[in-house]
């Protein structure tokens, strides 16, 4: 996994973050809201498109350093977070040109 980039937060989700760190993720085009806790606010905080990729393996380790009692499958946790974001088509992998 060390080489596996992270999704791009596809750009018309909108992003509301609440005062206690929740956060609700809102689709304009089909009405639909996604509830999201604050490891999963962290993580879409992330999904940005840039020169230079994050990588899964740092996303993880960032969340070992920024949240306590982080437990040992906080891997697969995050990696199923993302699977269902994609899911929903709340983000994707960007193409890059040849």
């Amino acid at each position: 996994m060390a080489h596996d980039p992270l999704p791009v937060a596809n750009p018309s989700i909108v992003f509301r973050e609440e005062f206690d760190d929740w956060a609700l993720l809102f689709d304009p085009d089909t009405s639909e809201s996604y509830g999201i806790n604050p490891v999963g606010a962290y993580v879409w905080k992330h999904l940005k498109p840039s020169k230079e990729s994050t990588q899964y393996s740092q996303l993880v380790d960032n969340v070992r350093s920024v949240f306590e009692d982080v437990p040992e499958t906080a891997p697969e946790e995050i990696r199923a977070f993302l699977d269902a974001l994609i899911e929903k088509g709340y983000a994707g992998y960007e193409v890059k040109p040849l």
